[in-house]
């Protein structure tokens, strides 16, 4: 058989010129050939010369200590640096909002300058908020309300009043109360205050499944933070809230009242460490064979994050 020949060969040489072990010059000669037709002998060759060359040396630059003081381990969510400054007036928030109302909807400088709106306004205290909603209520002309959607962001003390008193007074439109509610669960540091400011809204006739669902879940964050928290005033209040709907034992009377308890356990099994003085009651509401199957499987369900010692209890023995 006819032995293979080699299409492709290359070689390369370099010559390095090495003083105090610093590289001063390296030349390279590289030869490619290429047969084309390698039983006539035809083909194509290449050579390509290189040459480095040292020109200078610079002295090393230290490392100075000094330049980490203001460095920091954090994760890679978007951060927003916090400049030492002062707390920015309403006046120029306003002036904010109305460039809000201007810009196109779609830029990125409307949604840069949304961003800042957010960040300015947890720097103003309740007083200054309540100031600034008088001035900036309004309507931009595609009917939006840029302070209405940055006051969810916003995550302070102060901003939740705020909020809360807009429902209450009925301020803001039905969907917007559903937004408020919904972002209360996703507040990374809720306070005591913000706690005692929401649970009398749990009490209104016209409190909603956002309501009791988004308080319960600030109050589970709250309860992940501060130990002891089932004898704070404000907790139990909201657990008395729902310890009234719930009853001793769970009667319904007709669809209603089961939408409404099932609506209530979910809640308590939103609270999570505070239901514990609730367990009882649940026990009951689980057990009875005479409550709709649908209510005593949400009973069981609403034992979620309440601690195993108090899920332990005479009233889980099955009662007829």
């Amino acid at each position: 058989p006819q032995s293979e020949q080699q299409i492709l060969s290359s070689q390369l040489e370099c010559v390095q010129s090495i003083k105090d072990g610093v590289l001063e010059e390296a030349k390279c000669t590289e030869s490619d050939r290429v047969m084309l037709l390698p039983q006539q002998g035809s083909g194509a060759e290449t050579q390509t010369q290189s040459a480095l060359k040292l020109l200078q040396v610079e002295t090393a630059t230290l490392y100075n200590k000094g330049d980490s003081e203001d460095l920091y381990v954090t994760n890679i969510l978007y951060e927003r640096e916090v400049t030492k400054r002062e707390v920015t007036g309403v006046t120029e928030v306003t002036e904010l909002v109305w460039k809000l109302c201007l810009g196109h909807s779609a830029s990125y400088e409307t949604a840069d300058l949304f961003m800042t709106l957010v960040f300015e306004l947890r720097l103003l205290s309740l007083e200054a908020l309540r100031a600034l909603w008088q001035r900036s209520s309004f309507k931009c002309r595609d009917n939006w309300q840029p302070l209405i959607d940055a006051l969810p962001s916003c995550a302070t003390e102060a901003c939740v009043v705020l909020m809360k008193d807009l429902i209450a007074s009925g301020e803001v439109e039905e969907d917007k109360v559903e937004y408020f509610f919904w972002s209360f669960a996703f507040i990374p540091n809720p306070t005591l205050g913000m706690i005692e400011t929401l649970a009398p809204l749990l009490k209104s006739p016209r409190a909603s499944q956002s309501c009791f669902l988004g308080v319960t879940a600030l109050i589970h964050r709250f309860c992940s933070a501060h130990s002891s928290c089932d004898i704070v005033p404000a907790v139990q209040s909201v657990m008395r809230t729902l310890g009234k709907f719930l009853g001793g034992n769970c009667t319904v009377q007709d669809s209603e009242d089961l939408g409404k308890l099932q609506l209530v356990l979910k809640a308590i099994g939103n609270a999570g460490l505070a239901a514990a003085p609730l367990a009882p009651a649940l026990g009951s509401c689980a057990t009875l064979r005479s409550r709709p199957m649908e209510l005593r499987l949400a009973a069981v369900q609403a034992f979620r994050r309440i601690p195993c010692p108090a899920r332990v209890s005479d009233s889980l023995t099955p009662v007829t």
